[in-house]
């Protein structure tokens, strides 16, 4: 029997970025150089494929040091952690290793230099996001004013004279973020801002990547975890850019082989935390059932690299 024919257009940039693959590697590095088992505070990244892998090799996760025994060596996730994190490590004389991705860290130095400046920090984010939690406990308690919406900008209520300053999450939509940004200045006009935008390059280039084939597919799939907030994002970009029909899946075996018929022409793409084996994954699957033509989409290369711990580095 004829398979039907059908177009998968691959987004790129897709998959890992640079801070998740220094997270993996410093958790896989760790356990090479030192032993299972390497504890790992929280999903080092949010892709049950790359945990599981990881507990294979000999990694622990654990959402509390609590569970960590003394002594033990352990690894902060990508998405960075509060201030008490690490010096509850030191106290209880733990080996901590640091993977919160470069571009994280810089949000939380610049949220330590509006307060030091005496500004009230704004963080645009998404309540209880690891990342949103690490950024938070950067600063004193109620410090940082948590705005999720268009419309928690329009409501909230500060003084028009107080100095502010606004810090956004690494992983957001792009267009919905600037929507806030502009609500933010144009009720409070001396909000200072990052000097360069806190959303990632990889998130950025994503978005830009999908943008891109949501026209040209009936359907698009993003490669991801639903706690992942960059692949959710994905998936918001394709629905607002053009493919309404687009939806998330974790790993091929997820596909609900309904949502494509009657397509000829399927967008692909991952999520930052998602490896590229996942993707192959898909197409594979995808040539059981049809004739497919591949068109690759890429809109521009990456080659950002960031380095190991010092401790990591042989």
């Amino acid at each position: 029997m004829k398979k039907p024919p059908l177009t998968i257009f691959l987004a790129g940039p897709r998959g890992f970025c640079a801070g998740v693959e220094r997270a993996v590697q410093i958790v896989e590095r760790t356990i090479e150089r030192f032993g299972p088992p390497v504890y790992v505070r929280h999903e080092i990244v949010h892709n049950r494929f790359v945990v599981e892998r990881l507990e294979r090799s000999g990694a622990v996760f654990v959402e509390e040091l609590a569970a960590v025994p003394e002594g033990a060596f352990v690894v902060f996730s990508a998405h960075g952690v509060p201030k008490a994190v690490p010096a509850e490590a030191e106290a209880r004389h733990l080996i901590a290793l640091d993977a919160t991705c470069p571009l994280v860290s810089k949000v939380h130095r610049e949220a330590e230099h509006h307060f030091a400046q005496g500004r009230r920090v704004i963080l645009i984010g998404h309540a209880g996001h690891p990342e949103v939690v690490g950024t938070m406990g950067q600063l004193p308690a109620d410090a940082v004013l948590l705005v999720e919406t268009v419309e928690d900008a329009t409501r909230i209520e500060l003084d028009d004279a107080a100095e502010l300053a606004y810090i956004t999450q690494t992983t957001l939509s792009i267009e919905d973020t600037h929507a806030i940004i502009a609500v933010l200045k144009a009720r409070f006009p001396r909000l200072h801002g990052p000097k360069h935008e806190d959303i990632c390059y990889a998130t950025t280039n994503r978005q830009s990547a999908v943008k891109a084939i949501a026209r040209r597919c009936d359907r698009l799939l993003v490669v991801g975890a639903p706690n992942s907030s960059n692949s959710v994002r994905l998936v918001e970009v394709a629905r607002q850019g053009g493919c309404p029909q687009a939806a998330l899946i974790g790993r091929a075996r997820d596909i609900d082989w309904r949502f494509l018929e009657g397509a000829r022409s399927l967008g692909l793409t991952a999520g930052a935390s998602a490896p590229e084996i996942l993707v192959e994954e898909v197409v594979e699957l995808c040539r059981q059932r049809y004739d497919v033509a591949i068109e690759e989409v890429a809109v521009t290369r990456e080659e950002v690299r960031f380095n190991l711990p010092r401790a990591l580095i042989a």
